[in-house]
């Protein structure tokens, strides 16, 4: 009988940290205003921040000066807060695992933007950093607001305001 409620109370857990994943990635989380869970949070927060990077890097050797300028700060910003993340799950006081390379997706995106030349690319790339800082911004307010880990809950709102500010100047940017 107890091996039976354990397996239950196991399946229900599995369950349910399932389906929360399952609403996170097709965004159902969101439309709701849930906050992720812990895992999906790293996941998707350290995903975010790799794109970042890389099409960033891209944009380096692609952009105008002031593309480059805008690339310079989201290397320098998202390398900072992967490192503060990673600095979070080192030190054990948060419990996940951070992606270790592009999600498909976000490789597909960073090869189509690689296609790219002249304002062709700068148009691209500043789409892509609208949508994926107004994803990251939904990300982060909602585990700041009701997330399950006090110390990656402070993270998420620390970082939130230099979100924000990324998320205004590609949105002024891309005019």
């Amino acid at each position: 009988m107890k091996k039976t409620i354990l397996t239950a109370a196991f399946l229900m857990t599995a369950t349910a940290a399932f389906a929360q994943s399952a609403a996170e990635s097709t965004g159902a989380n969101s439309v709701l205003g849930r906050a992720p869970t812990t895992a999906d949070f790293i996941m998707q927060a350290s995903a975010s921040g790799m794109y970042e990077i890389e099409s960033s890097k891209l944009a380096l050797t692609k952009g105008d000066d002031a593309t480059k300028k805008f690339a310079q700060q989201m290397i320098t910003d998202h390398e900072k807060a992967s490192a503060e993340l990673k600095a979070l799950i080192d030190s054990g006081k948060v419990q996940g695992n951070p992606v270790t390379a592009l999600t498909e997706d976000h490789k597909e995106d960073v090869d189509e933007l690689a296609k790219l030349e002249g304002a062709d690319f700068i148009e691209e790339y500043f789409d892509d950093q609208v949508e994926a800082h107004e994803d990251a911004v939904d990300l982060f307010k909602r585990y700041a607001e009701e997330g399950e880990n006090a110390d990656l809950k402070a993270f998420a709102a620390k970082t939130l305001p230099a979100l924000e500010h990324h998320y205004k100047m590609a949105q002024d940017m891309d005019k």
